[in-house]
């Protein structure tokens, strides 16, 4: 339903600049002359230091990076590792100790009050909790903005009717918030930032409170805004399912320091840092039971190489060509492999008869592409 109800947004430029006609957006969106297109977001040396009679608690050190207009990017880490500080320095809900912010070119640290107010209408923001208020109903929660803004009421109706059939809930406008399911919820509060038209949607956590099949839906909902209208995405969580689902590019934090970033296939199909490959963990199958009982370290005659072969390009190889590297028969023991982003992102683990269990086997299998790790080798009788 979400997805239809965009047909009826002709010009996704024009339907974010009509909500803030000062900033001339539909040049700025573009790019002309040099300037940023708009919603790309750039820290520069951001560092924030919180301090307290216990001492000082540095939560980000040093970050620079830069969000393009138009990505879903992704901003994961642990408890404490400067998610949440460094989304809410985007709109200035945080002030850093040092370094910039800059909002489609522009330094947002010397905005005045009216200019803080423009800048947080162009940024929306949806919350893991939906803060949405009980005694208002669907339609007067997604209006508030608007209302606070104080926009005209002849234009608030018209504006919230499209809000509500961008997130497929138009039929729920006149329901009370304790009628709805959470993933509705969810909606609503996607709704009421969007109405404001902003260029740049903060989720802050937003579906952690959620079950799997329903986050699932939201993802959905928040990859088809993006497609459809161009928004800036700027995605927090702790879930790396999360950011698969969603994000283009991905930013892994570890205690307020960048560990690394690029785009998704790259970190999940080769994570260097080892705060990424912790987090990746809950989804990387480990080693089944029964083979790492009868897993040995060393050969023994006639046993068969156990090769654990990880992948992220555009094609796993061939299982064929596979078995003609190793120039034996090879048995495929497990595999994960997906398509993130056009490459294929996983790992296999193989059974290679003794036959071709020589030295350079996994030269051989290197040469067809990916890491090939030997971790040991079972008996072919087992």
């Amino acid at each position: 339903m979400a997805g239809l109800a965009f047909d009826t947004i002709r010009d996704p430029a024009r339907w974010i600049a009509e909500g803030t006609p000062a900033r001339a957006l539909p040049a700025a969106r573009t790019g002309q002359e040099g300037r940023p297109a708009a919603g790309t977001v750039r820290f520069e040396a951001l560092s924030k230091t919180y301090r307290s009679a216990a001492g000082e608690v540095r939560a980000l050190d040093s970050i620079d990076l830069e969000i393009p207009a138009g990505a879903i990017f992704g901003i994961i880490g642990r408890s404490g590792a400067g998610k949440s500080t460094l989304l809410r320095a985007v709109n200035r809900l945080e002030e850093p100790t040092s370094g910039r912010v800059l909002i489609d070119g522009a330094p947002i640290a010397a905005l005045d009050t009216d200019g803080l107010v423009a800048l947080r209408r162009r940024i929306g923001m949806i919350f893991q909790h939906f803060n949405l208020l009980s005694a208002k109903t669907v339609r007067q929660n997604v209006a508030l903005p608007l209302v606070v803004a104080g926009v005209p009421r002849a234009e608030i109706g018209p504006r919230v009717d499209e809000a509500l059939r961008l997130v497929g809930l138009e039929a729920k406008a006149e329901t009370y918030p304790s009628r709805l399911s959470g993933g509705q919820k969810q909606r609503v509060g996607i709704a009421r930032a969007l109405v404001s038209r902003p260029e740049i949607l903060l989720c802050d956590e937003a579906t952690s409170a959620l079950d799997p099949e329903t986050t699932l839906s939201i993802l959905s909902l928040l990859r088809d805004i993006n497609r459809r209208l161009g928004i800036t995405i700027v995605l927090i969580t702790h879930e790396m399912s999360v950011i698969r689902e969603a994000c283009s590019h991905v930013l892994v934090l570890e205690a307020g320091r960048i560990a690394e970033t690029g785009p998704v296939w790259r970190v999940f199909g080769a994570p260097e840092h080892h705060a990424t490959r912790a987090l990746l963990e809950p989804l990387t199958r480990g080693l089944p039971e029964d083979l790492a009982a009868r897993l040995r370290p060393h050969p023994a005659p006639g046993a068969a190489t156990v090769l654990r072969i990880t992948y992220s390009g555009r094609e796993a190889p061939d299982l064929s060509a596979l078995a003609a590297a190793a120039a034996a028969p090879v048995r495929l023991l497990q595999a994960g492999i997906e398509r993130i982003q056009g490459h294929a992102v996983g790992r296999m683990l193989v059974a290679v008869a003794a036959a071709g269990a020589d030295p350079g086997v996994e030269d051989r299998v290197r040469a067809l592409g990916g890491v090939v790790e030997r971790i040991g080798y079972v008996a072919t009788d087992d």
